[in-house]
């Protein structure tokens, strides 16, 4: 069933556990996500990056009428979220195609144009329904709130969330994006700390190169939305690649089955492991 990201988040926080939130490159990596949440029996938000959209010819149509789909053939609730947008038009196209929720990232820019530029984000999603996450990033920084070395100060983190009204805030606490080794070591009480100072769910990026211990840590100091990628496309291009090993191989379905069923098992793994936190 397709639900409100901000729903399904609400019921995190309630609870006081995670929700794992999945990138979306295929429509196989949709109908991965999906079966992994219903082997669980958990809820799950399916995000579109900006990336991803651009992977497909800058065309945001067809992959989220397939997400949607998906979603709407679940029998656990499920949301639409399109992540990591820094272009304005394409913020503006998420309400027709179904997404309930936008991380608009502005996390490149100066601290005071970064503001700016969420505030009237966050005030034109409000407007429409949606539910806006942000990250304050690194001042000037190139690679945002997650380059190497990064953390968010909670002074910093709260005067952020008051001034640009968004409903949840992406953090730096020790994770990176794209890591293939789950080595990443966070800060649990910078985590607990920015829980005290903002008045918003926190969410957690780059959580594939986190550790299973180390994420339930972070969801028992704090951490509501989990943001995983990189697993997926580990467990996918492994089970493709021994798919294809004999040389000999045409049909596509056969190693593209195999890995689907490797990024649903990934899933499943990571939302019993939120849920139980």
């Amino acid at each position: 069933m397709l639900v409100p990201t901000g729903e399904i988040v609400a019921g995190a926080v309630a609870a006081g556990s995670g929700v794992g939130a999945f990138n979306v490159i295929t429509v196989e990596h949709a109908e991965a996500i999906v079966a992994g949440a219903e082997e669980a029996g958990a809820p799950v938000i399916l995000q579109v990056s900006e990336n991803a959209v651009r992977f497909h010819g800058n065309r945001l149509a067809p992959i989220a009428a397939a997400a949607k789909a998906v979603a709407a053939a679940s029998t656990v609730p499920v949301s639409l979220h399109l992540d990591h947008v820094e272009r304005r038009d394409l913020l503006e196209q998420a309400p027709e195609h179904g997404f309930s929720s936008v991380m608009y990232d502005a996390s490149k820019l100066s601290y005071v144009d970064n503001v700016a530029a969420t505030t009237d984000a966050a005030a034109w999603g409000h407007a429409r329904g949606l539910y806006i996450e942000s990250e304050l990033g690194e001042v000037g920084g190139k690679d945002g709130a997650h380059a190497p070395g990064v953390r968010t100060d909670p002074g910093d983190a709260a005067r952020y969330v008051a001034a640009t009204g968004v409903d949840a805030l992406a953090v730096a606490v020790g994770s990176s994006h794209a890591m293939t080794t789950r080595s990443a070591a966070l800060d649990h009480a910078l985590i607990a700390a920015l829980r005290d100072a903002v008045p918003v769910p926190l969410v957690l990026h780059g959580s594939s190169g986190v550790p299973d211990e180390e994420l339930e840590r972070a969801v028992r100091a704090g951490m509501r939305k989990i943001n995983i990628g990189t697993a997926l496309n580990v467990a996918f291009t492994g089970a493709v690649r021994a798919g294809v090993a004999d040389g000999k191989v045409v049909d596509p379905r056969p190693y593209l089955r195999a890995g689907r069923e490797a990024m649903a098992a990934t899933v499943a793994h990571f939302l019993r492991l939120l849920a139980g936190a």
